[in-house]
This record gives C-alpha cells, sequence and structure tokens, in this order.
C-alpha cells in the first residue's frame, strides 16, 4: 500500500506526519510525506521555531514525486491540519494529480478545526473550505464531536442527532466517515464514544477517557482508520483497529509520564494492540 501523506512535521513530538508517517510504516504501509511546515515542536507549547512552507513548494514536490511516474501506484491521501487556503488548495491540486493517475485511490481528510475545549483554531475559511471544498472530494472524513457539528451545521447533543448529522455529511460526499472524541448525552462519564459510518450502518466504540493530552492522537487515529480501511474495506474493522491502537498507545503515555505521545516505545501497540475494541452497530 502506498499513502501520499500531506501535513505538518515537528522535529520534537509527535503530530502531523511525524505521527502518521512512523505508524504507517510500521504497518508495512509505503508513504510518500509531503510537508506542510518544518516546526521544532507542536504550536501547543506556545513557543516554537521553523518555518511554514508555500503552496508553491507543495505543488513542487508533488509534481517531482509525479514526474517518477509512481502516482499510478498511489493508493490514497491523507491530509490533516491546513494553515492557510493556499495550502488547502495545494492539497486539493495534489488528490487531483493523484486521482488522474489512480482513479480508484482514496482522499482521507482529517478536517481540523478546533475542539470544545479550546474552539475553532483555524484561520478564517478554513471552517468553509472543509465543508465545501473538501467533503465533496474526500471519500473519507474523520472529524471530532465539534468539528462533526461545525462541517453539518448543527449542534448535537444526543446520538440520534450526531448520526443525523453524520448523514448529512454522507450526503456531500464521503463515502467513510469517523468521528472522534464524541461526548453525547448517552455517553458514561469517564468514558468517549467514537463513531464509524460508511452510510448503510453505523458502529461504535466506547473508551474509558484517560486523563492525558494526547497530542497528535487525532493524527494517528486519522492514518490507522485510512489503512485499516483500505485494507479490510470495512468501516467496522477500522473502527476496532484504529481504536484500540491508540487507546493503547495513550494508556502507555500515560503509565511513563510522558508528555508526548509514546509512539515509538509503544509501538508495538500499533501492530497488535493489547486491548481490542469490539464494534458495536448502533441505529438512528
Amino acid at each position: 500500500m502506498n499513502i501520499l501523506s500531506i501535513q505538518s512535521h515537528v522535529a520534537y513530538g509527535h503530530v502531523g506526519n511525524s505521527a502518521a508517517v512512523f505508524a504507517l510504516q510500521r504497518l508495512g504501509c509505503e508513504v510518500w510525506p509531503v510537508h506542510t511546515v518544518q516546526f521544532s515542536n507542536h504550536t501547543g507549547y506556545g513557543a516554537w521555531r521553523g518555518e511554514v512552507f508555500t503552496a508553491g513548494m507543495i505543488d513542487d514536490v508533488v509534481s517531482g514525486i509525479a514526474d517518477r511516474g509512481v502516482l499510478s501506484q498511489c493508493d490514497g491521501v491523507l491530509s490533516g491540519y491546513v494553515g492557510s487556503l493556499d495550502t488547502a488548495a495545494a492539497i486539493l491540486r495534489a488528490v487531483g494529480k493523484v486521482k488522474a493517475a489512480s482513479p480508484a485511490a482514496a482522499y482521507c481528510c482529517d478536517p481540523v478545526i478546533g475542539n470544545r475545549t479550546r474552539g475553532v483554531f483555524v484561520q478564517p475559511g478554513i471552517s468553509d473550505f472543509f465543508r465545501d471544498r473538501a467533503l465533496p472530494v474526500a471519500g473519507i472524513v474523520t472529524p471530532n464531536h465539534f468539528e462533526l457539528d461545525r462541517l453539518a451545521g448543527r449542534h448535537t447533543a444526543d446520538m440520534a442527532q450526531v448520526l443525523t448529522a453524520i448523514a448529512a455529511l454522507h450526503a456531500r460526499g464521503p463515502r467513510a466517515i469517523l468521528v472522534t472524541s464524541v461526548a453525547a448525552s448517552e455517553t458514561p462519564a469517564g468514558h468517549v464514544d467514537v463513531i464509524a459510518s460508511d452510510g448503510a450502518a453505523q458502529y461504535l466504540v466506547r473508551t474509558p477517557k484517560l486523563a492525558t493530552a494526547g497530542n497528535g492522537a487525532g493524527d494517528l487515529i486519522a492514518a490507522l482508520f485510512l489503512y485499516h480501511y483500505l485494507r479490510s474495506g470495512s468501516v467496522a474493522e477500522a473502527l476496532a483497529h484504529a481504536t484500540s491502537s491508540v487507546f493503547g498507545l495513550l494508556r502507555r503515555t500515560l503509565a511513563a509520564g510522558a508528555s508526548e505521545l509514546a509512539l515509538i516505545a509503544a509501538q508495538d501497540e500499533l501492530v497488535a494492540p493489547s486491548e481490542l475494541f469490539q464494534p458495536q452497530r448502533i441505529a438512528p
């Protein structure tokens, strides 16, 4: 399997491509990383050094890959945090190039907009880009609960409302949807729900909520869900493996008292999760 991953990159820690690339490689996947930034560390520290790459540089790197004549072998494109509308447009141009060479290739868009703690933390126009331009192109989307509401244009409090919002996203184009960090009225205290849908059926995995920041966990679960979905063709199986691996990594990160995701130390969780959660089918 070959994945083109267009995301941010940090030297210290594991977010963006620094989370996705190793995880996919550990599963035996070839990854062609294209970095949108090169930072010393993720911006949650409040201070960082490095450079934001231009849309032209992203175009140039993707064109160079195309020059090798290998885009026809690409199985999927993965994108995450988008820092500017110029970068967003470059990502869609890359998706267009891949699909022209490999029509069956899937585009997995992780529509990073914000979360319930911080609210919206992307530049103006980025939310609209994901809703109006990325969703119709993406075969797979992986929003968190907050982002689902923004994309669907509604507030969801209970499970029925969440499923209605998921159906609204399917109507825009994506065939597979993963919603993370779901906190519906039915979600027990101290737990978090993750839902996957293929339009015909919806599945839920409920895990204990761990007291760790989990920086990069969203980037990681998007990459793992893409891989396992392409491998199996099943959203339920992809949900089970992706959620179990991320939970195992977070649990071991917490046990180690680490401030960054223990991706290397606990890499066996990627291949053989210590606990495999079984998805439950849910109905609207």
